[in-house]
């Protein structure tokens, strides 16, 4: 195949994605225990721009932008900030199982929002805590990673692993001590994931670390190409290969740091999302990183329909996703070897 007809096929990609991404998005605030019809829906999202006399109930129009757009919105930014978090660590660290959590901040997250959750605090104190929580713990990782004399980026890894295993000691200390009536049940279900408790008043955070995390990603995705190969080769490239791994890495950071701190732990979506958008665009980053963004926020949006549709009871977000992960990731192994 050409390039032009790699290119062709690479565009005709994401604009199918987009375009369904926005069908999901619309079909998605139709669901529900509440009905809303499309019309209904075109209806209150046009009264918001120009005079349209009111044939809706007020109750549908709470519905739809308190409740459901708002959770819409979240789950598709968590997905794509997932999607290209875990796309991104696989490039710098050369590895097709590598996950936004591999540095620890899933687990610091967890850490602390159950620590919040513990003390009493509101929606709002919880996600703070546990983005500030993650951010902490990926730079202990990365200090202790200063100490190693081997290779950088295993000593990285080794050091997240490390660190996150004593951030997770300290999530089950906090689950040990916690009321088993009251407290304990609301860190387990945050633990899980789950977008239930979004307000409409944390759109107006939440994008802040994730546009800055996604920018320099966006910016750089070509040079991340060039990480891929030996560091030495791509210095002879001209490109400074320290500083777009650390560039990178703080970037990737901070859209999981948000990403976990506003729906609590969704796995598997940062590990499966980047092999099915190579399986459609190949592993050029240029491309890769779009991709997997869009397949990313149809993807979570899709579960989080099922999650708060398939039973009377929502379910865990990080329940579904396991599902759907964990087989892939046996696939994965079976195929050792392929990038």
């Amino acid at each position: 195949m050409g390039v032009k007809d790699t290119r062709k096929r690479n565009i005709t990609v994401i604009v199918t994605l987009l375009i369904l991404l926005i069908v999901c998005f619309m079909l998605s605030v139709t669901l529900g225990r509440y009905e809303i019809s499309l019309k209904e829906l075109g209806l209150v999202l046009a009264s918001k721009f120009v005079n349209i006399e009111q044939s809706w109930s007020k109750l549908s129009d709470n519905i739809i932008m308190q409740v459901r757009i708002p959770r819409i919105v979240v789950a598709v930014l968590v997905g794509a900030a997932l999607a290209v978090s875990g796309t991104s660590y696989q490039c710098i660290f050369r590895n097709p199982m590598a996950a936004p959590d591999v540095l620890g901040a899933s687990t610091g997250a967890g850490f602390g929002a159950a620590l919040a959750i513990l003390m009493g605090k509101g929606n709002i104190t919880i996600t703070a805590w546990a983005f500030v929580s993650s951010i902490v713990c990926v730079l202990l990782a990365v200090m202790c990673s200063k100490f190693s004399k081997g290779d950088r980026v295993l000593s990285l890894v080794l050091s997240g692993i490390m660190i996150g295993s004593l951030f997770q000691a300290g999530t089950s200390y906090l689950k040990l001590i916690a009321d088993p009536q009251n407290t304990l049940p609301e860190i387990t279900y945050w633990l899980m994931g789950s977008l239930s408790g979004i307000k409409p008043e944390q759109m107006g955070y939440i994008w802040i670390p994730m546009v800055i995390g996604f920018i320099p990603i966006f910016i750089m995705r070509w040079k991340m190409n060039l990480l891929t190969m030996d560091d030495a080769e791509a210095k002879t490239m001209g490109v400074n290969t320290r500083l777009v791994r650390v560039t990178v890495i703080i970037s990737a950071t901070l859209l999981t740091a948000a990403s976990v701190a506003i729906s609590g732990m969704v796995g598997w979506v940062g590990l499966v999302i980047p092999h099915i958008g190579r399986r459609l665009v190949g592993s050029d980053c240029r491309i890769l990183v779009p991709t997997s963004a869009l397949l990313g926020g149809i993807f979570l949006l899709l579960v989080d329909d099922l999650a708060r549709n398939i039973y009377t009871t929502e379910l865990p977000l990080g329940m579904l996703t396991a599902i759907i992960g964990a087989p892939f990731f046996i696939y994965l192994l079976s195929r050792k070897g392929e990038w």
